[in-house]
């Protein structure tokens, strides 16, 4: 077996390279944020008789881990998503929103941690059950305090209907020291 410190390509200068790439990328990693589908194929949709979209909605939100950077896409048609406060998402209140969107092909991303409340714009529609509350965990290493809350539902998502994409930095991988060994490993060739 060969040792390192007796190959003629080691030196310090390669093994300092090493320890710097390591380090840089595991503190910088580019992880992967990831992007949940609202209601799955239906999307975000009014619920019909029978189907409780509301709870489905929270329910599915309650048990998905959101973090900055991740988004949420909605699906809709003849609908709304607005983004509002507590009190207006308790009130079913249109009137004010904090943001509104009516394109049919919405994507939110999450940019702090903290509640976000979403609600349908159509009369009728949030009273009905469409109406969601997402809750978006603090990142790994950053525990500063955050503005005041604000709330957005989200419903049904499953491994089809979620999607990845590499917009934000955070530190949810640990992938970096493995990209920094495959990129080093020819200084020690």
């Amino acid at each position: 077996m060969v040792s390192l410190s007796s190959s003629p390509a080691f030196s310090m200068a390669n093994l300092f390279l090493l320890c710097l790439a390591t380090s840089l990328l595991i503190l910088f990693n580019p992880a992967v944020a990831d992007q949940y589908t609202v209601g799955g194929p239906v999307g975000w949709t009014m619920p019909t008789e029978g189907n409780e979209a509301e709870s489905n909605y929270n329910h599915w939100a309650l048990r998905t881990r959101f973090h900055v950077g991740d988004s949420l896409y909605f699906k809709y048609e003849n609908d709304s998503v607005l983004l509002v406060s507590r009190d207006d998402y308790r009130n079913c209140e249109t009137f004010n929103p904090i943001a509104g969107f009516t394109d049919g092909n919405t994507t939110f991303e999450f940019d702090r941690e903290g509640f976000f409340y979403f609600i349908s714009g159509e009369p009728g529609h949030c009273e009905a059950g469409q109406r969601m509350i997402v809750r978006v965990m603090v990142q790994p290493g950053d525990m500063s305090p955050s503005g005041s809350p604000s709330a957005s539902p989200g419903p049904w998502s499953s491994p089809s209907s979620r999607h990845h994409s590499s917009a934000a930095l955070n530190h949810r991988a640990g992938y970096g020291a493995f990209v920094a060994v495959a990129f080093m490993v020819p200084l020690f060739a």
